[in-house]
């Protein structure tokens, strides 16, 4: 599979004063990862782990302090913001943000909101050519055209979360970071809008970066997922290799928080503590040393690195060979096979 976009040491720390001394907060720190053409790669982890910074760095929505970001083989980094916007890559990745009714302009009526960025990013088209457009988006995404007069408080969540990716996919991206996009709609509307994902994906061939902390959500939509933890990724792998074989105990502790009717009446066991402070973390340092139930004296002074355990599957954790795994999901079930499109 050819990778689209990938990152190289993709770093943003912001500065943090205290008093006359600078700090830094380490929002995401060193990344290595690929997402491929047609793939879609779920990111998950704990709220303030950096998935929100990551989403908006690769959209180049915020300047990274260091590292590259590979578009093509092109290094989007080497584009000052200003001159990204107005580069041909721009049309080429966009973002569908977690709240629709925030994320839309509540003077445009729904036909503008998708219009505009069409006008700004495929600036050679016509009048005729972007309404083309615009139309095709609202039935690629199930919106009646006649809703295109209707202002963003004359709709209901569902219908704003459609006008929220018809306005991202009418640029024809290539790659959609879709950033929790059904975290604010009811449980019934979710299961709508993650079929019409996973429609659109198979129909356009977009890759999908799926940012969100519902568990369930990234299993159903994912052909590979990324584990977060305090600004880095400490497991990688397919869904399969995760949710059966989780191998790092953060990501073991994240399936075991997760409601499974199939474990109702087993006590699991629950992280104690809180995340360390991102603001200038011991660099010598496992990120999770002090919440770790399998916690080592090796953990404390040397940063484990993210090492391939099994055919694919990357783990950051020194006792990663060592540990015992076992299945903690059943697999995946064929029926949701369909949403993603694509997997095989």
């Amino acid at each position: 599979m050819k990778n689209i976009i990938s990152a190289r040491g993709l770093t943003k720390r912001f500065p943090s004063r205290r008093g006359l001394r600078t700090h830094w907060i380490h929002a995401v720190d060193d990344l290595n990862f690929s997402i491929g053409e047609g793939e879609c790669v779920g990111l998950v982890g704990e709220s303030g782990c950096g998935k929100t910074i990551l989403s908006r760095l690769l959209s180049r929505m915020v300047e990274p302090t260091s590292g590259s970001i590979l578009f093509d083989d092109i290094d989007l980094t080497e584009l000052p913001m200003k001159k990204f916007s107005e580069s041909v890559h721009r049309a080429s990745i966009q973002i569908v943000f977690q709240d629709p009714t925030e994320s839309l302009n509540p003077h445009f009526t729904a036909f503008q909101a998708v219009a505009d960025p069409v006008r700004q990013l495929l600036s050679e088209l016509t009048a005729t050519e972007v309404e083309a457009k615009v139309l095709q988006a609202f039935d690629d995404v199930g919106l009646p055209r006649e809703l295109g007069s209707r202002y963003p408080h004359q709709l209901s969540g569902g219908q704003k979360a459609r006008i929220g990716i018809a306005r991202a996919i009418a640029v024809e991206p290539r790659l959609l970071i879709l950033d929790e996009p059904t975290s604010a709609l009811d449980v019934s509307v979710q299961s709508t809008i993650l079929r019409l994902l996973g429609e659109l994906r198979a129909k356009r061939g977009m890759s999908y970066l799926f940012v969100t902390h519902d568990l369930e959500v990234v299993r159903i939509i994912s052909d590979r997922i990324l584990v977060m933890y305090l600004g880095k990724i400490i497991e990688s792998g397919l869904t399969r290799q995760i949710f059966e074989n989780p191998v790092h105990p953060y990501t073991r502790a994240l399936l075991a928080a997760s409601p499974d009717p199939a474990r109702r009446g087993i006590k699991t066991a629950r992280l104690e503590g809180s995340a360390s402070s991102p603001i200038d973390p011991n660099p010598n340092a496992c990120r999770f040393a002090g919440r770790c139930p399998v916690e080592i004296g090796q953990c404390r002074t040397v940063m484990p690195a993210l090492a391939e355990i099994d055919g694919g599957h990357l783990a950051a954790c020194h006792r990663a060979e060592r540990l015992v795994v076992q299945p903690t999901r059943p697999p995946l079930p064929k029926s949701v096979v369909p949403i993603s499109g694509i997997r095989s």
